[in-house]
């Protein structure tokens, strides 16, 4: 999701919507957060002011804010924005504002320590681990950002301006821990202008991407490529084939881990139709070989005309795409003609995420932050500059959007209400590494569709079995 240039190697940007961590951070972590401090000594204590319409948080408005972001492809200058917003507001505010990139190492011995910043941006390859800190107990609970006055309208609560499955993603149990500022929507990518001087229609059903791809392939270019050293990448559309099958029912019993899940029709439909683009030789050869920016290089020079990904592609891709390739992006084909959702309909969740500790010395003007960060005029700077579509509703209204940006916006808006996104990848990080391998064996025809629902249900199974994993329900 991240933009180049990055410091860091790809597994950085591919693991960012993802908040499962190595347990080299995790594990110690847990148990030294539930062991360590006490309740007794509340940091917060005396830092709260009195709540009102104009301060409805109650900021204590002379009190320090301590603010660390993961400074990656986005940069900090939106965050830097917000703060200045803040101290606008509350000018005896003094801001100490960190930009990151190893947000883990920096913060564990802080949490430990029970002394932690008042506002972090938990995202980057070495992120701490969510889960564990819900579990421990040092993450806020958001609800009352939520419920108070949005910074633009306060006839309107931050809750309400928030685009559909943000709150849900931030959401451990029933309460809100977390809030992502950006919204990644996935689908498949291609070259208008080659697509308008080929004649090639966007195909709408499953059927007619294989005609297509007959097409496509008959005039010398690769129908496909993906992102071979990483399968979740062509995992994206499979799954989202599935619960355009199945519907919200069957996302709901694979997150939460119901017996036989993955063996519902929807998902062995889809990898079948996975497998069948395979078979039918509709990869570019060499594709499991390549790297995330080996691949889409590939696809962007026109050696192959679909390449699965999510929204940060054109921002990702910027300095390398040649002028004139105007990549869009089109949502995964239904798969039957009895599909539970719309052909409309796309995988959409939010990211970079926004945590408020417990242990803050300022809670309160770390959730005020916040307000003002996803504000519509925080929102619209971001928008404008990083080339991402914000978590916060009209955002990009009466900006000029680029050709990839402007497709995933229309694309949203075509959604409404049937935006989907599945959970098990953040709750249970080893069921998503065997359905990673599990979709790299079936797309290289060294598995079957039943032998692949096979293996990830088996996966599937050991964590529902593991009393010692905590499994949530949606």
């Amino acid at each position: 999701m991240n933009r180049p240039p990055l410091a860091e190697p790809y597994p950085t940007r591919r693991t960012l919507l993802r908040t499962a961590l190595t347990a080299g951070v995790a594990a110690p972590l847990l148990s030294a957060c539930v062991t360590g401090g006490s309740d007794d000594n509340d940091p917060a204590a005396g830092n709260t002011g009195a709540k009102s319409a104009d301060n409805p948080l109650g900021v204590k408005a002379e009190t320090p804010l301590e603010v660390v972001i993961f400074k990656g492809g986005y940069g900090d200058e939106y965050a830097k924005h917000a703060g200045t917003l803040y101290t606008r507001k509350y000018p005896g505010a003094k801001i100490d504002h960190q930009g990151l990139q190893k947000i883990g190492e920096a913060l564990q011995p802080r949490f430990v320590a029970n002394t932690p910043p008042d506002v972090v941006d938990n995202t980057g390859a070495s992120r701490l681990d969510i889960a564990t800190l819900v579990a421990a107990k040092q993450v806020s609970d958001l609800s009352a950002l939520l419920d108070a006055p949005s910074f633009d309208d306060p006839a309107v609560t931050v809750r309400d301006t928030l685009l559909p499955g943000v709150v849900e993603d931030g959401t451990f149990g029933k309460t809100p821990m977390t809030l992502n500022f950006t919204y990644t929507v996935w689908g498949l990518w291609y070259s208008k202008p080659l697509f308008a001087a080929k004649g090639w229609a966007y195909p709408k059903t499953w059927d007619e991407m294989l005609t297509l791809c007959a097409t496509i392939k008959a005039a010398g270019i690769a129908p496909w490529t993906y992102q071979g050293k990483y399968p979740e990448y062509i995992n994206d559309p499979l799954l989202s084939m599935a619960a355009k099958t199945g519907g919200p029912a069957l996302v709901k019993a694979v997150d939460n881990l119901e017996p036989n899940a993955w063996k519902a029709p929807g998902l062995i439909g889809a990898a079948e139709a996975f497998a069948e683009l395979a078979g039918k030789g509709y990869l570019m050869a060499g594709s499991e070989a390549l790297t995330h920016t080996e691949a889409q290089a590939a696809w962007s020079n026109g050696k192959a005309a679909f390449i699965p990904c999510g929204s940060w592609l054109e921002s990702e891709q910027k300095d390398v795409t040649p002028p004139g390739f105007d990549m869009v992006m089109g949502t995964v084909p239904s798969r039957t003609a009895g599909d539970q959702l719309k052909a409309t309909a796309v995988q959409a969740a939010s990211s970079e995420s926004f945590l408020v500790p417990t242990k803050a010395k300022n809670p309160a003007g770390g959730m005020e932050y916040l307000r003002i960060l996803f504000s519509k005029q925080s929102a619209k700077a971001f928008a404008s500059t990083a080339g991402t579509l914000p978590a916060v509703a009209g955002a990009t209204d009466g900006l000029t959007l680029s050709s990839g940006l402007g497709s995933v916006r229309d694309a949203v808006t075509a959604a409404g209400a049937e935006t989907f996104t599945y959970r098990f990848r953040t709750w249970y990080a080893p069921l998503a590494k065997a359905l990673d391998d599990a979709t790299g064996e079936l797309v290289n025809k060294r598995s079957t569709a039943a032998e692949w629902a096979q293996r990830v249900q088996k996966a599937a199974d050991a964590i529902a079995q593991d009393s010692s994993v905590q499994k949530y329900t949606r």
